[in-house]
Formats: structure tokens, sequence, C-alpha cells
């Protein structure tokens, strides 16, 4: 199958843009366009986190309802639920209900208020991780990379739980760490600017 899609606007897309009517907003206003936001970055791990296993047609379609029932995805709220939050997003119709992912993503909040309590911000530890564009393969030609590989593994160190070296990819991939949209893509360009006009998070802030 061909890694480019010709959208209705006659615009060339990354192939898999165009296997869902959903996905081409997504594609074209969110993916591969850089984050800085702690917020939209924990969110992104979490529901690649609820993907595992299923399609993200599946979660995007349910995105609005896991904000929702997840208060955002604010990190410093999540911290606190406990086993009654739990049994009311086992009983929310609108998400996956998966008590293993549900409590995973309960204690990867945990992890996240210690991150940003030690390092000033998840942004700043994400970024790091931020590989160089110039040794980077042809886009979409893999699902890891030493980047993902080494920072699932920093993760896993830190507690974080449903965090593989395929998700920290594919988070990388959405989040603009990378520019992953194929070449002939409209979009790449576009990413291309924004990320060279994104102003980087700090490095971590690591206290002993």
């Amino acid at each position: 199958m061909s890694n480019l899609f010709l959208a209705p606007d006659d615009a060339c897309r990354c192939g898999w843009a165009g296997s869902a009517p959903e996905f081409l907003g997504y594609h074209d206003r969110e993916w591969g366009y850089p984050v800085g936001d702690d917020i939209r970055l924990f969110e992104k791990l979490c529901l690649e986190s609820f993907q595992s296993g299923l399609s993200w047609r599946t979660i995007l379609a349910k995105r609005e309802n896991f904000r929702a029932a997840f208060d955002g995805f604010d990190f410093n709220v999540m911290e606190g639920y406990g086993a009654a939050e739990v049994e009311r997003l086992l009983a929310d119709a609108g998400i996956v209900r998966h008590r293993g992912k549900i409590e995973a993503v309960i204690s990867n909040a945990a992890r996240a208020v210690e991150m940003a309590e030690r390092e000033g911000s998840l942004a700043g530890f994400f970024w790091s991780y931020e590989p160089d564009p110039a040794g980077l393969p042809e886009p979409q030609t893999r699902s890891i990379s030493p980047e993902s590989i080494a920072l699932s593994k920093e993760l896993k160190k830190r507690g974080w739980k449903f965090v593989g070296p395929t998700t920290a990819f594919a988070f990388m991939q959405a989040m603009g760490l990378i520019n992953d949209h194929a070449r002939g893509c409209s979009c790449r360009d576009k990413a291309d600017a924004a990320r060279a006009a994104f102003r980087r998070p700090r490095a971590p802030r690591v206290l002993e």
C-alpha cells in the first residue's frame, strides 16, 4: 500500500490518514507537530497506553469521553484517584473499561507528579529524547528507535506502566519529537516549520 493518500482537496497526505474519515483532521492539525504542554504530553501517553491491543481509531473516537472521565488528564488531580474513581471509570461505557489500563494511568499520574517536581516539567524530560533529525531513516519505516527504547527503559525504571518502546515511539511521532510525515505529504513541510519555530523545553533538572 502506498505511503501517500490523495485527499479530497487534491493534496497528498500520509497513507494512514485516508484509512478512516476521522484521521484526516487529526493528521492535519495534530500529528507530528511539536507539543510542549505537560498535560497534552501526559494525555497522549495515557491514550497510547489504552490503545495497546486496540486501534487508534477506537481511542480517537472516545478521546473526548476519556478527557471528561479523567479530569482532562490533569495528572495533579488524577494522582488522588482511589478505589471509588476506579469503579466509576470501570462503569463508564464511553471509555475503554480495562482495569489494568485504568489503574496503570492512575499510577502513571503519580509518577508524572514526581517527574514534574524532580525535573521541573514533563516536557523537559521528554524532549531530552529528541533524536538528531539528520540521523533519522526514511519516514514511516520503523515502529521503534534507539531513542524510544531508551525513553521506555527510563520510564519503566521510574515506575511508569504500559510504556513499551513501540508506545514510546508512537508518542514521539505524534508529539512532534520527530517529523515522521511521509515524503510527499503536504503536512511534512508544515511540521518541519513548526519544529523549527518551536522553543524546546529546558533539559531535565534533576534534584539530588
